[in-house]
């Protein structure tokens, strides 16, 4: 490693109790005692205080526990965080905004009752940014979320605090969100595994169901895939839809074949640069060489879908603006950055459009089912460019500029939020000549999740996935 290197990478794993464990070896080796559930705790605040100077990834921490939790389940023990728009009870809820005073929560949000019942120790919330509108985790005043595996750089959004301690080791899993790529964003910027759920497959997000169409749904972000494999496994465990065929506990690659289609470009329009399409397209040879058929294939969006998704956007931020009082007293929506403005503004020019909107964007569905036909999965990339410097999406960008930024950048990830299909991000072979990640996604039919993680698992035993333990 170069000296520069050594300057902008960051990382925390050391010969601890966590050592090299993702979390399903750290459970495991909690449950055989060899090691305990407060030591890793311990062990996990301090390689977060190692990091934290650097990457800002943290909101509140709580005080390590003096002793084991004695909770059961599947990562019992394991150190995580939450992502700070999301209730825990007892702590205040932020949602990255300076608009607000946040208050103490009193009870915790239904999902995290369902991340709790896998048996973790939380430690914290992570940073976003505000209200999770932006792929970046910046902020117009305070550092921004910076990523471990070159600390110029972008951690992604809006998940990023999370992306950015476990990508540095300093937790092996943590809570992370997506509506509309916020999970498969920063696992991309991070190199990290980041599935998106279909929409139900865990308990819902309250805000959510209350809105026309419901784009959120939680989930972890995690190092290895069969960590995200035991964490949805587990969560059924607590709840299971039964509108949803079950997933179950994913342990490794399936010996049938799959039919998968190729997307390189957005349907958008927008072309993706040279270092994704090498990611993707380097792929996609390594599924052939390993039995799959890959073909092109067209998903033939409705032309008006991208000006679609943005007005939805600004309906999102016009109604945080006026609903702002509920999160605390001294809410004042003028303190909203400056890409939540823009997109309020924008849609208050434009409100009148919102019934034709709404219309377009739910008959996604059939645009994306045809183009499944005879297909298994899609394989895309996650995002049209490699991660930006830190202050090239940054909510100080005047917001003509910004916006035009931001939808050449997130040009593939929406569509799933939309429809509500699952969508996974795993880390391509190699990295940038930055020595930057790049994420490739596989996204699929409702309830398809078994088939993503089964695809990943293989992927992941054909060539692991880089780390920055051994870069």
């Amino acid at each position: 490693m170069t000296t520069s290197e050594e300057q902008t990478r960051v990382h925390a794993f050391r010969d601890d109790a966590l050592g090299d464990h993702d979390a399903v070896g750290l459970a495991r080796a909690i449950r055989r005692g060899e090691v305990g559930a407060a030591e890793a705790a311990r062990d996990a605040a301090a390689r977060v205080g190692a990091v934290e100077a650097r990457l800002n990834a943290v909101q509140v921490h709580i005080a390590v526990p003096a002793h084991g939790s004695g909770s059961v389940g599947a990562f019992a023990g394991v150190p995580t965080f939450v992502k700070d728009n999301t209730d825990y009870q007892g702590l205040p809820t932020g949602h990255g905004s300076a608009a607000f005073a946040p208050r103490p929560a009193r009870r915790h949000a239904p999902f995290v009752h369902q991340l709790l019942s896998t048996g973790v120790t939380v430690l914290g919330k992570t940073r976003l940014p505000e209200f999770g509108f932006s792929p970046t985790t910046e902020y117009e005043a305070g550092e921004p979320v910076r990523n471990p595996w070159h600390t110029d750089h972008s951690a992604g959004g809006s998940s990023g605090g999370s992306a950015a301690l476990v990508a540095a080791g300093a937790v092996p899993i943590a809570h992370a969100n997506d509506g509309g790529g916020s999970i498969r964003i920063p696992a991309a910027c991070c190199g990290l595994v980041g599935l998106k759920p279909t929409r139900g497959r865990v308990v819902a997000n309250a805000q959510g169901r209350q809105l026309p169409i419901d784009l959120v749904t939680d989930g972890v972000v995690s190092r290895s895939v069969r960590d995200s494999a035991a964490f949805l496994a587990a969560a059924e465990q607590h709840w299971r839809n039964p509108k949803l065929p079950p997933v179950g506990l994913v342990e490794g690659p399936a010996r049938r074949r799959l039919r998968i289609g190729l997307l390189l470009d957005s349907p958008n329009g927008v072309r993706s640069d040279a270092a994704t399409r090498a990611a993707v397209t380097g792929t996609a040879r390594r599924l052939e060489r390993l039995g799959h058929t890959v073909e092109p294939v067209e998903l033939a969006l409705d032309p008006r879908f991208t000006e679609d998704f943005l007005t939805y956007w600004g309906l999102l931020s016009f109604l945080i603006g006026v609903t702002g009082r509920t999160l605390g007293a001294d809410f004042d929506r003028r303190r909203m950055d400056g890409l939540s403005r823009g997109l309020r503004e924008t849609y208050v020019k434009d409100w009148r459009s919102t019934p034709g909107v709404l219309r377009r964007l739910k008959r996604t569905r059939e645009a994306y089912a045809a183009a499944f036909r005879g297909l298994d999965l899609v394989l895309s990339p996650v995002l049209a460019h490699t991660t930006p410097p830190i202050g090239h999406l940054g909510p100080t960008v005047p917001y003509p500029t910004l916006i035009e930024r931001i939808l050449a950048y997130v040009a593939f990830t929406p569509v799933n939020n939309v429809v509500g299909t699952p969508s996974i991000s795993v880390p391509a072979a190699s990295t940038t000549e930055d020595g930057l990640p790049v994420g490739v996604m596989f996204s699929g039919r409702p309830g398809a999740e078994r088939t993503l993680l089964e695809l990943a698992f293989e992927l992941e035993a054909d060539r692991p996935f880089p780390s920055l333990r051994d870069a």
